[in-house]
């Protein structure tokens, strides 16, 4: 009787966790300032609004494309921020909870940019300390859009200013875990929002 308690304990805290993490991908938090202003992110390969080149979109699952990660570079961190971590998310994935396209963490403080194909883990592009999560391809790296057919997906890249170090998380946690533990510890955030469809 104990067992079948902790059990479904367990698994009501899991999916309070999972809900957590898609209502915070889906609202903006409130940004703390700066002396120079808002926390902004800037991409060479993504227009806000516009609609994401095949660079960037996967190659499997009917895509073909380079599924090489986005350039990014932000400014005006607030003061106390102690590192970054970048979240991509597509909401109108036909999943219920969205899908995890890239997940990125324990950026130090002292870096402002990553360069186009940061996301393949092959590349070694990444800073010293940087970590990438699982995202719902499965595996840590990038995955770029790959919708079904019909009506264009929002897929949105945010960095968030962070008040840690680094983010006590398993090695082998879900994206929505992760995105609860970077939302727990968000000082400011910035965004991009790009379409693509097919």
């Amino acid at each position: 009787m104990r067992r079948t308690v902790w059990t479904a304990a367990a698994s009501l805290a899991a999916m309070a966790l999972a809900a957590s993490a898609l209502m915070a991908a889906n609202q903006p938090i409130r940004t703390a300032q700066s002396t120079a202003g808002k926390l902004t992110v800037t991409s060479t390969n993504i227009s806000p609004g516009g609609k994401i080149a095949d660079a960037q979109v996967y190659n499997s699952f009917g895509c073909k494309g380079g599924n090489v990660s986005p350039e990014l570079s932000w400014s005006s961190a607030p003061a106390g921020a102690k590192s970054f971590a970048i979240l991509m998310h597509d909401p109108d994935a036909p999943t219920g909870s969205g899908w995890w396209h890239w997940v990125v963490y324990n950026i130090p403080a002292n870096v402002s940019s990553l360069p186009a194909g940061a996301g393949d883990p092959k590349k070694s592009l990444l800073p010293s300390g940087a970590l990438q999560g699982r995202t719902d391809f499965g595996d840590p790296g990038y995955g770029g859009p790959c919708p079904p057919p019909g009506k264009p997906h929002r897929y949105y890249v945010r960095v968030y200013a962070l008040k840690v170090e680094k983010l006590e998380v398993p090695a082998d946690a879900t994206a929505a875990f992760v995105a609860f533990s970077v939302r727990m510890h968000a000082l400011a955030t910035a965004e991009l929002m790009g379409t693509y469809g097919r």
